[in-house]
């Protein structure tokens, strides 16, 4: 995973990383001991058997119980994260870190969540659709074009909820819940945030939103839980002022003089 190669290179065990994805590529040429084992969902299980790692870190969001399921048969110890809040990150992280043998390595990132997690805003939360993918298949009895959106349930929610929004559709339970454009279009929402990543959405996905306001946030920040995840609130809440800022403005005044 991305953000837990990152998060070894943040306390400083990038040397100890034997192999990594051929999604984990940041900090770059951070990780000269690693081979690359293809990717979160099909690795080189062999490949990874044969490096004889005493630990593979694995998240239940992007590897597949499979590959977990036949690294343990092969004798390979796995830590599957489980997080789907900023609470479960901090969590996770800590616990991560006693394993690894570098108790207090994760305080400046798990005292970082805490204080994201505290200031927190208790209400007035503005509306937001984040979407990440689209051009799946109508749904039935449909003929617009389904997008997937992130749900209520996930790690990226709980950090959005940090820094001041609410993630629409509303779909109490659900992670990744799938809407119509038509129901987008429809929908009464404050911002549109568009990620770069899983999905790299752009210009021509904004040009299909007209009716709402969208903005281009980083990806990686927000589904990146880890050592981004607190400056990733704080650039959050500035646009969360600046997006209330907006709304606020009198009848008529120009956006110049806002």
């Amino acid at each position: 995973m991305p953000n837990l190669t990152e998060t070894l290179w943040w306390w400083h065990l990038a040397d100890r990383v034997v192999g990594r994805t051929e999604w984990c590529t940041a900090p770059p040429d951070a990780f000269p001991a690693s081979v690359t084992v293809r990717g979160t969902k099909n690795p080189d299980v062999a490949a990874v058997v044969d490096l004889a790692p005493d630990l593979v870190i694995a998240n239940e969001e992007e590897n597949r119980p499979l590959d977990v399921d036949r690294l343990r048969d092969a004798g390979v110890p796995v830590w599957v994260t489980r997080v789907r809040t900023l609470a479960d990150a901090s969590t996770s992280l800590s616990r991560l870190a006693a394993v690894l043998g570098v108790p207090g390595a994760e305080r400046d990132v798990t005292d970082a969540l805490a204080r994201v997690h505290a200031t927190r805003p208790q209400g007035g939360l503005q509306r937001a659709f984040v979407p990440i993918w689209r051009g799946l298949p109508p749904g039935e009895g449909r003929d617009d074009e389904t997008w997937m959106a992130v749900g209520p349930a996930t790690i990226a929610a709980d950090v959005l909820a940090a820094a001041g929004f609410t993630v629409w559709p509303d779909a109490p339970g659900e992670r990744y819940p799938t809407v119509g454009l038509d129901a987008v279009l429809a929908a009464d929402l404050d911002v549109v945030l568009l990620t770069d990543e899983p999905y790299a959405f752009g210009p021509a996905d904004a040009a299909d939103l007209p009716r709402h306001r969208v903005r281009a946030i980083d990806g990686t920040g927000l589904f990146w839980w880890g050592p981004r995840t607190a400056s990733t609130v704080a650039d959050l809440r500035r646009l969360t002022r600046h997006l209330g800022r907006r709304r606020r403005r009198p009848e008529g005044r120009s956006r110049s003089t806002g």
